[in-house]
């Protein structure tokens, strides 16, 4: 392995152990400094000492090749920049040569938001049993039972406390009081923990899925299996994956007949915008969703069209 190949595999190793990444943000860094260290060999670089700045610059004008959205591109550098950085506090380089590297700008765009209708429909999608004939059913249709009381329960977990999609399968059963405090305990990016109220739509839900959905997901268990803390199962009595919670919200957006794409976010998303518009400070929502900076919550105090023409007519002296 080269010199730059074991640099990085030391600032993974940094990351992920001491700073306590999440495995998805070091998945990420460890794609975009692959990619760098490819690109920097094709150069005749094995070694990040022999990297200079017209060497990062022309790495940056390489990716407005690549067709990365300019997203994607800022994420790229700013992973370089993280690598650099490490090198030069651990000694391994004499200076940081990609500091003036800038990224490039990306557009603003805002974020994909339900309606609160919208997300009452999504949330009414999953049929879920009349509790009368929940208990009579056979092996099959109970276990579908279980499985829309767990998703009903995901989905109003979700848009009840603005969840990233890794926090809300990576809940567990002490993560949550539903029956006392209301709140449940996520950890968020870096490990950071917080806490978050949930509200009493979200709480019935999580008590019926507790309650008739759960034991029959929670049967398949291995005994002494640690996803017997885990708050969601799969049919397997596995803690649910990302990507399954993600088809659950692709699936519930269809039978709704949501006319986009929804992804997790649009969630959180949605928690955040409707929360905003109901009153609540910023301050309060970037501490409900966890955000390190206040000026990532603000893209969600846009305006939207409705309200802009609302205001419009009721405020100006000649729109009327």
């Amino acid at each position: 392995m080269s010199a730059l190949g074991r640099l990085i595999m030391r600032f993974l190793s940094y990351i992920d152990v001491e700073r306590g990444l999440s495995a998805a943000t070091v998945t990420a860094y460890r794609s975009d400094l692959e990619r760098y260290a490819r690109w920097l060999h094709g150069q005749g670089i094995d070694d990040l000492c022999a990297v200079t700045k017209d060497d990062v610059e022309r790495f940056v004008a390489s990716l407005d090749e690549s067709g990365d959205s300019a997203r994607s591109k800022a994420r790229r550098l700013a992973s370089i920049h993280m690598l650099h950085r490490f090198a030069l506090s651990s000694g391994a380089v004499q200076a940081d040569v990609s500091a003036r590297a800038t990224a490039p700008k990306s557009p603003q765009t805002l974020p994909d938001v339900l309606t609160i209708d919208e997300v009452r429909r999504l949330i009414e999608s999953v049929p879920i049993p009349d509790e009368r004939d929940a208990g009579n059913a056979d092996a099959d249709l109970a276990m579908s039972a279980a499985v829309a009381l767990r998703d009903r329960a995901i989905l109003e977990f979700m848009y009840a406390t603005g969840a990233r999609v890794s926090e809300t399968v990576g809940t567990n059963l002490d993560d949550i009081d539903i029956d006392d405090a209301h709140v449940a305990r996520l950890m968020g990016k870096g490990g950071k923990q917080r806490l978050v109220p949930i509200g009493s739509y979200a709480c019935a839900a999580l008590r019926r899925y507790l309650r008739e959905g759960r034991p029959m997901l929670e049967r398949r268990v291995r005994s002494g299996s640690p996803e017997r803390r885990a708050l969601f199962l799969n049919k397997r009595g596995a803690r649910l994956s990302r990507q399954s919670a993600w088809e659950i919200i692709r699936l519930a957006g269809q039978r709704a007949r949501i006319d986009r794409p929804l992804h997790p976010h649009t969630l959180r998303h949605s928690f955040a915008t409707h929360l905003i518009q109901g009153g609540a400070d910023v301050r309060t929502v970037q501490e409900l969703l966890g955000h390190a900076s206040v000026t990532t919550t603000q893209i969600y105090t846009h305006v939207s069209p409705e309200r802009l023409i609302e205001a419009y007519v009721l405020a100006h002296p000649r729109a009327r």
